[in-house]
């Protein structure tokens, strides 16, 4: 099941408070652990303890172990989705047209202001509080509903665990959610990096650095598909980042190829490096019969200020396994884009391009530009961390669907 994506109401680059570039796309929200607190308590206080759904979603949402302590004063999601309401109805606010459904969430937030934990009415703040189970788990209403208890009892099966520090601190350990992606190979190469920082926008007095922002979004990528049993290898890496949730990256230029290998200045070099790293663990990975293999290339455009751009695709003019790869990822962003960007028609394109990454690398491959850095528009799509994830996620879906 596809995550619902985290969207925050954030000052980026105005004195506006603006919320997601999509239209209506949920958010989670967030509560800081008071003295005392476990899981139970925190999900007790916002009645949301008669859905065994929403027990399972706060792990996941907090990347926590099943026996985890809380923090006292740290921020937790709790899952409740926090839609901008649009003023005429919960069900259009929401696209369900189920009354009673409409009629138990509009309940639960009259409740919430009743005790305090909310400060205004969804009406007079256009915020709808939505608990997670009303929208993702299925068959249920406030019952609890027959899933498994997230508390590990002695006899389960042990979960595999990864440990890569790759993925910072914070990620650096996760679970295997499925094996959907088992015996398949990803190569993900986030663009520049090193001395080369690609494109370069501005926002609020700090330079923004294409490179820093396809690594993140690649990092994530990269775990989502290894959380589903793929074989991974991300080409172009940061030690000393990993995922990310600042909005403002700092641009740096240690990034290596494979850990170990310096990325050349030069463009034609820099390319060659990371096409040879590929293709060698293609080779290796043919050999041990697996041909399921591809090659997703991150980048992030520069174009006029003034132009906005959705995102879009390349693919090799000789490849259709590419063509078709990028069009399955289209696809899958016009899907989301109709659901929840209802305010402005998704235009991202697929075209084919000669370039030296596509031409050169024996895996099925795409080239992906997620945004124009210049436009502010366009920076909404990649400076929350929310959104990122949520590109990160919606290319998981295109790759594997």
């Amino acid at each position: 099941m596809l995550r619902v994506i985290l969207l925050s109401f954030l000052f980026i680059c105005s004195d506006i408070v603006y919320g997601s570039e999509l239209n209506n796309v949920p958010q989670y929200h967030q509560v800081s652990a008071e003295s005392g607190d476990g899981v139970y308590s925190i999900l007790r206080r916002y009645k949301l303890l008669d859905a065994n759904c929403n027990i399972a979603q706060f792990y996941v949402l907090n990347n926590l172990d099943k026996n985890s302590s809380l923090v006292k004063g740290k921020k937790y999601q709790i899952p409740v989705l926090i839609f901008q309401y649009n003023g005429q109805s919960i069900r259009s606010t929401i696209g369900n047209d189920d009354w009673d459904k409409a009629v138990r969430i509009q309940k639960y937030n009259e409740m919430l202001l009743s005790e305090g934990l909310r400060k205004t009415s969804y009406r007079a703040s256009k915020i709808l509080w939505v608990p997670y189970n009303e929208m993702h788990c299925e068959g249920t209403t406030n019952k609890t509903i027959a899933v498994s208890n997230p508390v590990a009892k002695p006899s389960e099966k042990k979960e595999t665990v990864f440990v890569d520090p790759l993925y910072g601190k914070e990620h650096e350990k996760f679970t295997l959610v499925s094996n959907d992606q088992k015996n398949k190979v990803f190569y993900i190469v986030s663009g520049h990096g090193g001395p080369d920082p690609g494109a370069i926008g501005a926002c609020r007095g700090h330079s923004l650095c294409e490179d820093e922002y396809a690594y993140d979004v690649a990092l994530r990528l990269a775990k989502k598909l290894k959380e589903n049993g793929a074989k991974v290898h991300v080409i172009i890496q940061d030690k000393n980042d990993g995922i990310r949730s600042e909005d403002i990256l700092p641009c740096d230029k240690d990034e290596t190829c494979l850990g170990k290998a310096p990325i050349p200045l030069n463009q034609k070099k820099r390319l060659a490096q990371r096409v040879y790293a590929v293709n060698s663990l293609y080779k290796d990975y043919k050999k041990q019969g697996i041909s399921d293999q591809y090659f997703i290339s991150i980048h992030i455009d520069s174009r006029s200020e003034s132009m906005r751009q959705d995102v879009f695709f390349y693919h090799s003019p000789l490849s259709k396994s590419g063509k078709k790869l990028a069009t399955n990822i289209q696809e899958t962003f016009r899907a989301k884009y109709k659901k929840y960007r209802t305010s402005r028609g998704y235009n991202g394109s697929v075209t084919a391009r000669n370039l030296y990454v596509l031409r050169n690398t024996h895996p099925t491959a795409v080239f992906v530009e997620l945004a124009n850095i210049r436009n502010v528009n366009d920076q909404r799509r990649i400076l929350p961390q929310s959104n990122r994830q949520y590109l990160a996620e919606w290319l998981y879906e295109g790759l594997t669907k």
